[in-house]
């Protein structure tokens, strides 16, 4: 059959006409196809699925009865454009009780998004011409540097290392990147790391953001998810206002990933060229979700209470892990445990070597049917999440035990660098 003229007709920021010619499998494909062959293989076996990185519970109840009063009544049914009054005047109230951050105006220095990615994938539409760099974490989440190499940018790769505690140097990017480099990417409590940012260090991103004329994209979608003390925001930091937005999500911290809801919230110029790009992009999520999200924001008692089970199985699961011979640390917020992948594995004289941990990612979803998520970017690693579905600690803590008598069963090798 004769190509179609169509493969002709793509753009080149997908690939142009060798779009959809690609035989490389992205790394969540060759996980969902391991599952579905372990599964097949071992139907005796449960999988204990550490992967997905979405919260197991539904949003609570007050959250949904909420949307259910809110979407009958009739001055919602229509378009929300970028109102929403209700809803940035609870961000507003959230930022000042929760996060520490003062004064910020609801007209002017905060917007709804629908969820965090589309934020994402808007603001380098504001900010990036062709040439231009976005200065991005990795590893991390790629959305809005994909969508600045759709403009013709540029992404310069600021590397997570352990023993930077997983935050970027920032001392030594090359001068002709900074010359070109317009938004600096940071993402704290970060994915996949679950590191934690300080003052100090969101003192020195403003600093390095003025000093170097940046604006600066903080993705708090995972801020409120914290173990000890409060959230801590970047704009509660002096003069961080004059460079940067954070980017706050509904979905981790109040179980409404499928909701699509949240708030950019900073810079007034930047927030408002946010606005005229989202006018130009969508006609604004609907304002009974909207109500929603105001009854969540009002109630962060939530938050507090998926945090503390977030927190008891994050415990349960770094004991687990060390028992087993990693060198697993709690982190102070987040979801993810990010741990160094194992050189090998020894069961019964039978030894299996890993060269990357997507190769241990892979056997360890073969053979004990535990789903884990790689990242090879910065060292090998896998990311452990304890979003996995239980009721109630007792269950929480019969999964643990079973991934514990799982990994009992070998002796594994590790760097010298990663062993405990």
């Amino acid at each position: 059959m004769n190509e179609s003229y169509i493969q002709e007709l793509f753009a080149e920021r997908i690939g142009g006409r060798e779009y959809g010619k690609s035989t490389a499998i992205y790394k969540f494909e060759k996980i969902k196809r391991a599952k579905k062959a372990a599964r097949q293989a071992k139907p005796d076996l449960a999988l204990i699925d550490m992967g997905v990185g979405e919260p197991d519970e539904m949003a609570f109840p007050e959250v949904v009865q909420s949307l259910q009063e809110a979407a009958a009544l009739p001055e919602n049914r229509g378009y929300a454009d970028n109102g929403g009054d209700a809803f940035k005047h609870a961000a507003v109230r959230y930022m000042a009780e929760v996060c520490g951050v003062q004064g910020l105006d609801p007209e002017t220095e905060v917007l709804h998004s629908i969820g965090s990615k589309t934020a994402l994938n808007m603001l380098p539409a504001c900010f990036v011409n062709p040439g231009d760099y976005v200065l991005m974490t990795v590893p991390g989440y790629p959305v809005l540097g994909t969508h600045a190499k759709y403009y013709g940018g540029k992404v310069h790769n600021l590397p997570l290392k352990e023993e930077n505690n997983f935050l970027p140097d920032l001392k030594n990017i090359p001068a002709e990147v900074l010359e070109r480099a317009k938004v600096l990417v940071i993402n704290y409590p970060n994915n996949p790391t679950g590191a934690s940012a300080t003052a100090e260090f969101y003192a020195e991103v403003v600093a390095f953001a003025k000093q170097h004329k940046l604006i600066v994209v903080q993705d708090a979608a995972y801020a409120a998810l914290i173990f000890e003390g409060k959230p801590l925001s970047i704009l509660s930091v002096p003069g961080a206002k004059d460079v940067a937005v954070e980017l706050h999500s509904l979905s981790k911290g109040f179980n409404m990933t499928g909701w699509r809801i949240g708030f950019v919230a900073g810079n007034p110029l930047i927030v408002k060229a946010y606005g005229d790009m989202k006018d130009n992009s969508d006609s604004g999520q609907f304002l009974a979700i909207q109500e929603a999200g105001k009854t969540a924001l009002e109630n962060p008692w939530i938050t507090e209470k998926i945090a503390e089970k977030y927190s008891r199985r994050m415990d349960w699961l770094v004991s687990a892990l060390n028992d087993a011979g990693f060198n697993a640390r709690k982190p102070k917020g987040s979801f993810f445990l990010y741990v160094a992948a194992p050189k090998a594995a020894e069961r019964n004289g039978e030894v299996t070597e890993f060269e990357s941990g997507e190769a241990f990612s892979q056997w360890l979803i073969t053979e004990e049917l535990i789903s884990t998520v790689p990242w090879d970017d910065v060292g090998n690693y896998v990311r452990f999440s304890v979003t996995f579905a239980a009721e109630g600690p007792e269950k929480e803590k019969a999964i643990i035990s079973e991934i514990q008598r799982r990994l009992s069963q070998y002796a594994f090798t590790f760097a010298e660098t990663a062993a405990v």
